[in-house]
């Protein structure tokens, strides 16, 4: 496994986004359970227009975060580690191990119960948070495990992408979803065409956001799809996909993401918590993240080596997978961008989040150690 100077520069912006991640939860907690909380929780539910502020974040500007993660999924299928079957077996099937495990504990405990929809919850990976923990062991760390996870990552995404797709549309508004998908349809037309100007994609990205806002399928979607319809081109520095990859690190990882943690973490913490933390629902969360997870992308990846689908890098032994594992298991911004779309209850959501909190920093701190033992010569 190779690294490219795109990458480096993505693997560097993640790293001090994950960093600043951390930083600013631990802000937004402090606020939602001070003297200010009743001020700081109704500013980010203040009505803006049609929607509260904290939608407009989740609906709005999460859709550029997915538009981001389009393109360097785009990057990883014609030049990454997604590119050829040899590259990308070894992270594709730890990624479906790191998918299924979690959400099977978590069904194992709530199927049948008004919880059930939470499964997806587990099974996302923040790629921020997960590279920043890694970026914290320095030079120590192959390029060949830092490729490993953030490929994982990246294809976990992709696969919450398909669950939200699939699992987290209620009714759906046809006519709105016909012209979503016209325009996306036309924008692929330009990019056949060879229009290589990025204002009419943007236009038509936005439009396609609109409508698709209003048809019942998350709007987030759009950034995906309007991602694979920008020209990649040879995918040098003049490409217009790489153009706007470059534009978009900075602002993602220093405003949007920070901007979602102060949204969607400001949760008061009651007497009740104990409480909620043993709930099923909480029970599969944090099982799901910090078991499931490394134990479905090791499983997964043992199989497939010994089985010959896929190899293990030279410079890798099991244990760093196991530690990369539970990394995967820092679900932060999906998880909780799930949870949002799974449940309705607001003390159930609350919940949800403190559990996904308290498992992504339980996994975190247990891959840190790992690797850091498995580093030492």
């Amino acid at each position: 496994m190779k690294s490219t100077k795109l990458f480096t520069k993505f693997f560097e912006s993640e790293k001090a986004g994950g960093i600043l991640l951390v930083f600013i939860t631990i802000i937004s907690l402090l606020l939602a359970n001070s003297v200010w909380q009743k001020e700081y929780i109704e500013f980010w539910h203040q009505p803006v227009g049609s929607h509260s502020l904290v939608d407009w974040i989740n609906d709005g500007l999460m859709a550029i975060f997915f538009l981001l993660i389009g393109l360097e999924l785009e990057r990883e299928v014609y030049l990454g580690e997604l590119s050829s079957i040899k590259n990308a077996a070894l992270p594709v099937i730890a990624a479906f191990g790191g998918m299924l495990i979690p959400a099977g504990i978590f069904l194992w405990l709530n199927f049948g119960t008004a919880t059930q929809s939470g499964a997806g919850i587990p099974m996302a990976t923040d790629i921020a948070f997960a590279i920043g923990i890694l970026s914290l062991l320095g030079s120590r760390v192959p390029t060949s495990l830092k490729v490993f996870l953030t490929a994982l990552a990246v294809i976990d995404d992709l696969g919450a992408i398909v669950v939200i797709a699939i699992f987290y549309t209620k009714t759906i508004a046809f006519t709105n979803v016909l012209i979503a998908l016209g325009i996306w349809v036309i924008l692929l037309l330009l990019n056949r065409m060879k229009v290589r100007n990025l204002i009419p994609y943007l236009v038509g990205g936005v439009a396609m956001w609109y409508f698709m806002l209003n048809s019942g399928i998350h709007a987030t979607i759009t950034g995906v799809l309007v991602a694979f319809a920008i020209p990649f081109g040879n995918g040098n520095k003049k490409s217009t996909s790489y153009i706007l990859q470059n534009i978009l690190h900075i602002p993602v990882a220093f405003f949007i993401l920070p901007l979602f943690a102060l949204a969607n973490t400001c949760i008061p913490i009651g007497a009740h918590l104990g409480n909620g933390l043993t709930h099923v629902n909480s029970l599969g969360i944090i099982l799901g993240l910090v078991f499931g997870k490394p134990l479905g992308i090791w499983l997964f990846s043992f199989i497939g080596v010994g089985l010959g689908l896929c190899t293990l890098p030279n410079d890798l032994k099991w244990k760093n997978i196991i530690g990369a594992g539970f990394l995967g298991g820092i679900g932060f911004t999906m998880s909780i961008f799930i949870t949002l779309l799974a449940f309705e209850n607001h003390e159930v959501i609350n919940n949800s989040k403190i559990a996904i909190l308290v498992a992504s920093l339980i996994a975190g701190s247990i891959g840190f150690v790992v690797l850091k033992q498995s580093f030492k010569k």
